[in-house]
Parts: structure tokens; C-alpha cells; sequence
């Protein structure tokens, strides 16, 4: 049996981390949640379980990857199995309004949403919205979802010509336009519950990034990718916000070791916060420059995290 085990839904993401590991001698599987069987019955491996699913699993055809991944994860803290972004933070990696809920419990400000399901809840939603106005999906990553819509009427017309693509848990939500003044949002990465570093993206302007994912739709947009086509990340030298310890708190209370917060800065310098991401992943240009990396940071934890279940001395 494998001392660390990675559940997940997308070789590519995951590759980095598994280097990672492989370099510092760990003993691990990789688990993907494409399909499989959970058996209830029986008792799980013994070991170190990282949750790394992702909310936009079903656009590269893993639509029942979170369902499958949350019947494991309650299988492996039913038996009391140490698992790192665990059923709680799989919840909220797949509905944004349960994150602003929880988000605004420690004093955090998001922009306003509004849920709804159906089109006239949605029409009826949008005429109690500041305009602009955004849509996005509740169950999202890449940018799904994400237009910004300038009127009530607009999005009616949007509605009844289709343009307005359905969230795959039927869940869309209506958001607050948060205009930053260089088109810029911060992403804030944990490692362990703790704060590591800030990365400031360049979105360009563009709905084709959502500020709230670290992902467009396009995939040569994607961080894990070092194309001159993706946007400017760039970390940010000594980051200083008070929002830092409200995100560490609100972490610790959902069980959630590792995650990316994103924020936005309007032109009258108030700061929202809009995405939790649980299924992290880092630009390595960034880190590079900056002389830092992420995902060996992930691995450090899980190897420390295992030889602490075994009883051995840690990094």
C-alpha cells in the first residue's frame, strides 16, 4: 500500500505534483475519478489522502468525477482516514454560493450574488442588480458562465436567443461587476492553511479569463502553462493585506489545507474576494522568477503528513 494517495480528474494538472513527489522518494497513487466503485463495506488503505478534484471536471468529460470523489471522501472520514481538502472542501470547490456564504461568516466582503434556477428567476433576480452585471455558473472553473450583462433587458435577450450557457448544476448566479482600474486580480496561495505568496494576473481586459478562476476558457490560458499566449502573472514582493488572516481562519474551519483565494480591487479601492479554489494549481513562470514552487511545497506536506501518521520524523 501507498503511504500518500492523490485523488483527481485530470493527469495534466496533477503531473507537476507527482514530479514533486517523485523526487523526494515518496510512496503514493494517483487516483483517478473518472469512474470507479467505492466499497463501503471494507475498510480504506491506511495513508495520506489529497482531494484535488476540481469544479469544471465535466468539461473534459468527467461530469460525475465530484459525486464519485464525494462518496470516497465520506467512505475515508467515516473511517477516520486523514484526508487534506476534504469533504467540506469539496463542497465548496462546486458551489460558489456556498462559498460567499462562508466567506461572508468571517468578515470577508464578496460581491452581491443572487442564485436562481430558471430563466424568469433569473430575469426576476436581475431587476434587483446594480448594472453591470455578471453571470456566472454556481458549479464553475475556467470561466464558465462569465458575461457581463449592461441591463435587465439584455439579459432577457441573451436568455431567449440561448447565449447564456446553463451551469451544469442548473444553479446561475447573477454578480456584482467589480471594475478593476487595471484590469488586474490577486490570487492568494495556502499551503498547509498558511499563507505562501500572492500572484498578480493581468486578466487584459478580458471575460474570457474570469477573475475568479485561475483558468479561461481558452487553454492556452491555463497557469500550468508557460505559453507567451497565457496572461502576466506576476507574485507580488512582501504582500501585505488584513484579509490574510480572515482566509486563514476561514480555511481552518473548512478543513481545507490548500487553496487559491482570488480578490478584486474596485477603482474606489474597496477589495472583493469571489473564488475559492480548492484544485490549486500554480503558474511555473511566476515561480520561477520569484524562485519558489508551489507544488513542492504540496509535496513536502503530504511526504511530512505521512511519516507523521507512521511515526517518523518529518521534514
Amino acid at each position: 500500500m501507498a503511504d500518500i494517495y492523490i485523488l483527481h480528474e485530470n493527469d495534466e494538472w496533477t503531473a507537476p505534483l507527482l514530479k514533486e513527489l517523485d523526487e523526494l522518494g515518496a510512496d503514493y497513487e494517483a487516483w483517478h475519478m473518472h469512474e470507479g466503485h467505492v466499497p463501503l463495506h471494507e475498510e480504506p488503505p491506511h495513508g495520506i489522502f489529497y482531494n484535488r478534484m476540481s469544479a469544471s471536471s465535466h468539461t473534459r468529460g468527467n461530469r460525475y468525477s465530484p459525486e464519485l470523489t464525494a462518496a470516497v471522501l465520506n467512505w475515508l472520514e467515516q473511517h477516520g482516514r486523514t484526508v487534506m481538502n476534504g469533504s467540506r472542501a469539496l463542497y465548496l470547490e462546486v458551489s460558489k454560493a456556498a462559498q460567499y456564504a462562508s466567506l461572508e461568516t468571517y468578515g470577508i466582503r464578496v460581491p452581491k450574488t443572487t442564485a436562481a434556477v430558471g430563466d424568469d428567476a433569473l430575469l426576476k433576480a436581475a431587476a434587483s442588480m446594480p448594472v453591470p452585471f455578471i453571470t456566472k455558473h454556481n458549479r464553475a472553473g475556467k470561466g464558465l458562465g462569465v458575461q457581463r450583462v449592461d441591463s435587465t433587458d439584455a439579459l432577457a435577450a441573451a436568455l431567449e436567443t440561448g447565449t447564456v450557457d446553463p451551469s451544469v448544476d442548473g444553479v446561475m448566479l447573477l454578480q456584482q461587476y467589480i471594475d478593476s482600474p487595471d484590469s488586474s486580480i490577486v490570487r492568494c496561495e495556502f499551503i498547509n492553511g498558511r499563507f505562501m505568496y500572492a500572484v498578480k494576473v493581468d486578466t487584459g481586459g478580458s471575460f474570457e479569463l474570469c477573475p475568479a478562476d485561475a483558468c479561461s476558457l481558452e487553454e492556452s490560458y491555463c497557469p500550468t502553462d508557460a505559453a507567451p499566449a497565457s496572461p502576466s502573472f506576476e507574485i507580488v514582493e512582501n504582500f501585505n493585506s488584513p484579509l490574510i488572516p480572515k482566509y486563514e481562519a476561514f480555511l481552518k474551519a473548512n478543513d481545507i489545507a490548500f487553496a487559491g483565494i482570488e480578490q478584486m480591487t474596485d477603482r474606489d479601492g474597496t477589495t472583493y474576494t469571489y473564488d475559492v479554489n480548492t484544485n490549486t494549481n500554480y503558474n511555473r513562470e511566476a515561480e520561477a522568477r520569484y524562485g519558489t514552487s508551489g507544488m513542492q511545497e504540496i509535496a513536502r506536506t503530504l511526504v511530512s503528513a505521512a511519516k507523521g501518521a507512521a511515526g517518523i520524523e518529518s521534514y
